[in-house]
């Protein structure tokens, strides 16, 4: 059976991705819009109509406009931006998280895609509160350093062009210093916790790779105070999901020399954890591609799964 498919946002970073991982399947036919139209709400409207899936790779403000010109259309919407991540008419897009997730997820026509940093922190956190292992009201910590690609075409184009003798673009560079970055609303949703997570974001000199770090006391666990237990309760949790691997105790997450690198799953759609630490303090790590599972990799396994479909079609 052919899907049509139509990318609402084709010239984005998202949208391009997503339209690379399809334009090879022969299950989808993609349907284009042409490039002087794509801001003519009579076009979009009927591409939209005319689909079974419909992705929104746009701002916040025009991905709601298109999901209101979807309205009594068969088209299945999956959403890529941060407009509809915590509105509860929308399936959030992360199925590793449990059955329930991929259920919804499955039968819902409106699923909307978490962020590349959220997906990192709630694959840490949504498994431990859920479990009753982190207290829901535990004063959580975050701390991610993501490639430039992640600010889109404007961050791109200012790399791009940027003058190789200045420093300061060279350097990793904390911003959302006030601490009210976009994905947090979705961080503290998703997981449980009472009160919103400080999150540091760091961008660094290099296009895409993400890793979110969360440090935690020990002693305030609840039923495991250990690196090591914790480590092999994730192992326990997701084990089954091609997607999610998480690397032994001791093994530094794939660190070389005691370096953990944020590209070790660039062109892949998987995160990896890792659990390390001491006797008191205990550091999760999640490590993905910011375009992949952050983005259009997580997109398009929606879709695979909302199709009933092999969820690894076209990312493998």
């Amino acid at each position: 059976m052919t899907y049509r498919v139509f990318v609402d946002g084709q010239e984005g970073t998202t949208g391009l991705q997503i339209n690379d991982r399809l334009i090879r399947r022969g299950d989808i036919e993609l349907l284009k819009i042409d490039p002087d139209k794509r801001k003519d709400i009579n076009e979009r409207r009927k591409l939209i109509n005319a689909a079974d899936i419909v992705f929104l790779c746009l701002p916040d403000d025009a991905a709601r406009e298109s999901a209101a010109l979807a309205e009594g259309s068969r088209a299945r919407l999956i959403d890529a931006s941060t407009a509809h991540r915590t509105n509860e008419a929308w399936a959030y897009g992360f199925p590793e998280l449990s059955r329930e997730h991929r259920e919804k997820i499955k039968h819902s026509f409106r699923v909307s895609v978490p962020g590349c940093y959220a997906t990192g922190f709630i694959s840490l956190l949504y498994p431990l509160v859920r479990e009753g292992i982190l207290p829901a009201d535990y004063p959580v910590t975050c701390h991610a350093v993501s490639g430039y690609s992640g600010g889109g075409k404007k961050r791109i184009a200012e790399y791009a062009s940027a003058d190789p003798a200045d420093e300061s673009i060279k350097s990793p560079r904390f911003y959302a210093l006030s601490l009210k970055h976009k994905h947090i609303p979705e961080m503290q949703k998703f997981t449980g916790l009472e009160q919103a997570p400080l999150f540091t974001p760091v961008i660094g000199p290099y296009y895409k790779g993400m890793t979110v770090a969360v440090p935690l006391y020990a002693e305030l666990l609840q039923k495991m105070n250990s690196a090591e237990a914790v480590c092999g309760f994730f192992s326990s949790y997701y084990n089954g999901e091609r997607f999610i691997k998480v690397h032994p105790f001791g093994s530094e997450g794939g660190a070389v020399d005691g370096f953990l690198s944020a590209t070790g799953c660039n062109d892949t759609n998987v995160l990896e954890i890792s659990v390390s630490g001491n006797e008191e303090h205990i550091l999760l790590t999640a490590r993905l591609d910011n375009l992949g599972k952050g983005a259009s990799g997580a997109a398009v396994q929606c879709m695979n799964i909302m199709l009933g479909i092999d969820e690894s079609a076209g990312l493998e």
